[in-house]
C-alpha cells in the first residue's frame, strides 16, 4: 500500500494531475475494501469457504506481472537501515491496546488483564516514540510530522477509516442476520457503497485543488457521520431502504476523505520522504480500520449480550452463553428450539443486536463528527504551503 501511493507521488508532478491520480487511487482503495465482502459473499453462496482465500492467488499473480511490466522503478537517494526494534515496539503497543478493547466486554473493562493491557500499550507507545527520537535510522522519522498537512491528513484519514471499516463490519451482520439476506445477497447490498466510492474518489480529486483539503475532508467526514447516525437510529423492523441511504453516504464520505488526505500527505513532502510519508498514510488507514472494528464491535457485543440477559426464554444457561457469542450462533440455536419458543428467541436476539447497533454506530458518528471539527481547525487552507502557512499560488 505505501509503495503504490509513493509511486504516484514519484510519477506525477505536484499539481492537478497528481491530485486526479490520487483520486483514482483512493477510489481503487475504497472500492476494493467494499468489493472484497461482495465477492466473498458470492463465493460463499456458490463454492467451498476456502475459495475466498484462493481467489487472491490469481489476483496476486496478476499484480506481480503488472508491477513488473508497468510500474516505473524508483528509490530514495538515501536508503536507511531497517529498524526491527521500532517495528516490534509499534506492533506490540497497538496489539496490546486492541486486545484490551476487544476483550473488555468479556473480561470486564476494569479487570486486571484489560487494565494491564491498556497500560502496557501506553508504555510501549511512549517507548516507541522515545526510540524513534534516538535511533540512528528510525522506522518513523518524527520530523515529518512538522508538515502540517501530513499530520492533519494522517489524523483525519484514521478517523475516516475508523467509521468506514467499523460500519462495514456491523452492516454485514445486520444485512445477513437481521434482514435475512444470504452471503451473496449481502455482498450485493454493499454495492452502492462501492459505486459511490468509485465516483467520489475522482470527484474529490477534482475538488481538492479548488476547495482545499480542509473543506473536502470536512464534508467527507460529515457524510460518514451521517451514515453512522442513520444506522444508529435503525429499528429491527426497518428494511434495506434505510440502510441504502447509509451505504451511499458511507461511500461518498470515504471517497472524499481518503482522496483529500492522501493528496495532502503526498503533496506536503519532498521526494526523499515520499515512501515514509505514504507509509504513515497507509498505517493510519489500517490503524483506524482495526480500531473501528475493535471499538464498535466491542460496544455492539456489550449491548447485545446485555440484551440477551434480559430475555425471558426457556433456553438453558449453557446454551444462552453460546448465543451471546454472536447473533449467528443465537439464530442457529433458535432453530433447535420447538415452535414459538424458537421464533420468539430469534426475534429477541435480533432486537438485542439492533439495540447494540445504537452505541456502536453512535461511536462512529461521534468520532467522525469530531473529525469535522478537527478538519476545520487543523487542516491547511487552500493555497497553504506544506507547513500550513498561506502563500500566493503561481500562475500554473
Amino acid at each position: 500500500m505505501p509503495a503504490t501511493l509513493a509511486v504516484i507521488g514519484n510519477v506525477f508532478p505536484r499539481g492537478a494531475e497528481r491530485t486526479k491520480a490520487i483520486g483514482i487511487w483512493s477510489a481503487a482503495v475504497g472500492v476494493g475494501t467494499v468489493i472484497g465482502p461482495m465477492v466473498g459473499g458470492w463465493l460463499l453462496s456458490h463454492y467451498w469457504w476456502g475459495s475466498v482465500f484462493l481467489i487472491n492467488l490469481p489476483i496476486g499473480i496478476a499484480g506481480l506481472i503488472a508491477a513488473a511490466l508497468l510500474v516505473p522503478d524508483s528509490r530514495a537517494p538515501e536508503s536507511g537501515r531497517l529498524d526491527p526494534a521500532g517495528a516490534l515496539l509499534s506492533v506490540v503497543a497497538v496489539a496490546s491496546v486492541l486486545w484490551a478493547v476487544i476483550e473488555g466486554p468479556d473480561r470486564g473493562w476494569t479487570s486486571s488483564a484489560v487494565l494491564a493491557a491498556f497500560a502496557a500499550g501506553a508504555l510501549l507507545a511512549v517507548a516507541f516514540l522515545a526510540w524513534q527520537r534516538r535511533a540512528a535510522s528510525p522506522m518513523l522519522p518524527l520530523r515529518i510530522f512538522r508538515h502540517r498537512a501530513l499530520a492533519a491528513g494522517d489524523l483525519l484519514v484514521l478517523l475516516g477509516a475508523f467509521a468506514l471499516i467499523g460500519t462495514l463490519f456491523v452492516a454485514v451482520q445486520h444485512f445477513q442476520f437481521v434482514l435475512g439476506y444470504s452471503p451473496g445477497q449481502t455482498g450485493l447490498r454493499l454495492g452502492p457503497a462501492a459505486l459511490a466510492l468509485l465516483v467520489a474518489g475522482p470527484l474529490a480529486g477534482v475538488l481538492a485543488p479548488r476547495l482545499g483539503m480542509r473543506i473536502v475532508a470536512a464534508v467527507g467526514l460529515a457524510m460518514l457521520s451521517a451514515s453512522s447516525a442513520v444506522l444508529a437510529t435503525t429499528e429491527a423492523t426497518d428494511g434495506y431502504s434505510r440502510a441504502l441511504v447509509a451505504m451511499l453516504l458511507l461511500g461518498w464520505g470515504a471517497g472524499f476523505v481518503i482522496t483529500a488526505t492522501s493528496d495532502a500527505i503526498v503533496g506536503s513532502l519532498p521526494e526523499t520522504d515520499l515512501g515514509v510519508g505514504s507509509a504513515t498514510n497507509s498505517a493510519a488507514i489500517q490503524l483506524g480500520a482495526a480500531s473501528g472494528v475493535a471499538v464498535m464491535g466491542s460496544l455492539l457485543s456489550d449491548r447485545y449480550r446485555g440484551g440477551l440477559d434480559d430475555v425471558p426464554s426457556p433456553v438453558p444457561e449453557s446454551l444462552l452463553d453460546s448465543a451471546k457469542e454472536s447473533l449467528g450462533t443465537a439464530l442457529a440455536l433458535a432453530e433447535r428450539l420447538p415452535g414459538e419458543a424458537g421464533t420468539a428467541f430469534a426475534e429477541a436476539a435480533r432486537q438485542a443486536f439492533v439495540d447494540g447497533m445504537g452505541p456502536a454506530m453512535s461511536a462512529g458518528a461521534g468520532v467522525t463528527a469530531a473529525g469535522v471539527l478537527l478538519a476545520l481547525l487543523l487542516a491547511p487552507l487552500r493555497g497553504a504551503d506544506t507547513t500550513g502557512t498561506t502563500h500566493q499560488k503561481d500562475s500554473s
